[in-house]
């Protein structure tokens, strides 16, 4: 099978007939970057990379230098979203000089503090204006052949302690602030992956928070794609 057969291949017939050690294998990678191939299927391996504004490559410090755009927050404060869909369009073509096909971005969190160590990769404390560029992000980068893997669903919104933090939000606040980014991104731009958040929210892992990623993002908002767990 070729990469292009591949893309339209009867996925439900290729699952029957993975053996279970393969469809293991695609649960997990050769390393950071890559994912694994399955030879007797053709399955090809998926290229994937960091960098919301600016494409790294393969390694966390060896790697071939990356143009550096201005961040999420920078774009943002333009208030452009044809200019914040251009920039994205621009990293798909970097993306591709390193030959990955999948974006680890756009980061679509609420910027509750100007000390959050990572606030720089979110765009806004503003849910509509977040969505709104998210989604714009999302369609520059996947107008060009490259997924976009939006994240961290949902309420990664501070790192100090983000892998075990409890996120305990009350159900409007939820729906109005922290997941309403991501909803006018799927519902304008549909991204192909949604990477969740290391935290807890309400007591569950997002990971494995059933109400979550089946009842709202899979039922409530159709996503048929990928969800992938953080690094």
């Amino acid at each position: 099978m070729t990469a292009t057969d591949f893309r339209t291949a009867n996925i439900a017939e290729l699952l029957a007939k993975l053996t279970k050690d393969e469809k293991f294998l695609l649960l997990a990678a050769p390393n950071w970057w890559n994912t694994n191939k399955i030879e007797r299927l053709g399955v090809p391996s998926v290229r994937m990379s960091d960098g919301p504004n600016g494409v790294r490559g393969s390694s966390h410090f060896v790697s071939t230098p990356a143009q550096c755009i201005p961040c999420a927050t920078s774009l943002a404060s333009t208030f452009d979203a044809d200019l914040v869909k251009e920039a994205a369009s621009f990293l798909a073509d970097e993306a591709k000089t390193k030959s990955a096909v999948v974006l680890l971005a756009p980061t679509c969190n609420i910027q509750r503090s100007p000390l959050g160590g990572r606030s720089f990769e979110s765009f806004s404390e503003d849910p509509h204006l977040s969505g709104t560029l998210a989604a714009a992000y999302v369609n520059g980068l996947q107008s060009k052949g490259v997924a976009a893997t939006i994240k961290h669903f949902v309420a990664n919104d501070q790192e100090h302690e983000r892998t075990g933090v409890d996120s305990v939000i009350s159900p409007r606040a939820l729906r109005e602030i922290y997941l309403y980014p991501f909803m006018l991104a799927q519902r304008d731009a549909k991204p192909f992956a949604y990477m969740t958040a290391y935290n807890r929210l309400g007591g569950v892992h997002c990971s494995e928070d059933p109400r979550l990623l089946k009842d709202i993002l899979r039922r409530e908002w159709g996503f048929d794609g990928l969800v992938m767990s953080d690094w």
